[in-house]
């Protein structure tokens, strides 16, 4: 998993580990500002039952985002056998069944979460997500929606991140940007807005912008393969010969056998 992909499921886990609204029936979104709530995993378990359930559920997205998809099952099937109803639960069976490629019940145990909090801010998020991985991005925008309009949500920048990356699935580079700037205006670190903003910066030839949006990005963060990839690219353009035969050499000891080392092997820049 690249650097940019395990920093995304850390962000689509969100309060489940340190990671609005839908009608009652069924998993559509709410209307604006109806069933507005805090995420059940941000609260404090009402009971020694849910406080068990909340244990287990925590425990296995941490597992989850150390790779052991396997051990996460297992503490979520833990968890719901303290507490059925405990709807992050479902919401972790959905996000490891993402991970495991097993489309149908990530989505199976995500409606089963939000039939049970509808108005849950993360678990909209995370079907947005999961909708948006496969192939259904206008139907994951609304959910992205419900989450970011959720005034009691305690991270909103993740729906509108999210809901950017979608928008360029759409091929709206307006909406994405406007999406990725609101990100940001949440949480100026966001690297991951950053990564997108170059990325459509660049796409539209706009490349003294890209560049100064991966600046931003070095301040605060190494670059990993992709963003080093991204970087070479943005200074071909700009024709900087030095700092890309700078980046060229990176790519090639740092990671050797990475996919984008293999495309500047390959001289494959687009």
């Amino acid at each position: 998993m690249s650097g940019l992909k395990h920093s995304l499921l850390g962000t689509l886990l969100g309060s489940l580990i340190m990671i609005a609204g839908c009608t009652a029936i069924g998993t559509g979104p709410a209307a604006m500002g109806e069933g507005a709530e805090q995420a059940i995993s941000e609260r404090a378990p009402r009971n020694e039952i849910q406080q068990r359930a909340k244990v287990h559920t925590e425990l296995g997205s941490l597992y989850l985002f150390d790779g052991r998809a396997a051990v996460a099952l297992e503490e979520a099937r833990i968890a719901l056998s303290a507490d059925p109803s405990y709807a992050p639960a479902y919401n972790l069976l959905g996000l490891t069944h993402m991970a495991l490629n097993e489309p149908h019940m990530a989505e199976e145990n995500f409606v089963k979460a939000l039939r049970l909090a509808p108005g849950d801010p993360e678990i909209n998020n995370n079907f947005g997500w999961f909708l948006c991985q496969n192939g259904r991005a206008k139907e994951a925008m609304a959910y992205f929606a419900a989450s970011a309009r959720n005034p009691l949500y305690s991270t909103p920048t993740k729906p509108n991140t999210n809901a950017g990356i979608c928008a360029i699935q759409l091929k709206d580079d307006k909406a994405a940007e406007g999406y990725l700037l609101e990100a940001l205006r949440l949480a100026p670190d966001n690297t991951q807005a950053m990564f997108w903003l170059s990325n459509l910066s660049y796409r539209q030839g706009q490349y003294a912008e890209a560049k100064r949006w991966m600046s931003e990005i070095e301040r605060i963060h190494e670059l990993n393969a992709e963003l080093t990839w991204l970087s070479l690219r943005i200074e071909r353009k700009l024709g900087n010969r030095e700092a890309e035969a700078r980046l060229a050499g990176q790519l090639r000891k740092r990671f050797a056998n990475s996919p984008e080392q293999r495309l500047l092997a390959q001289g494959v820049y687009e």
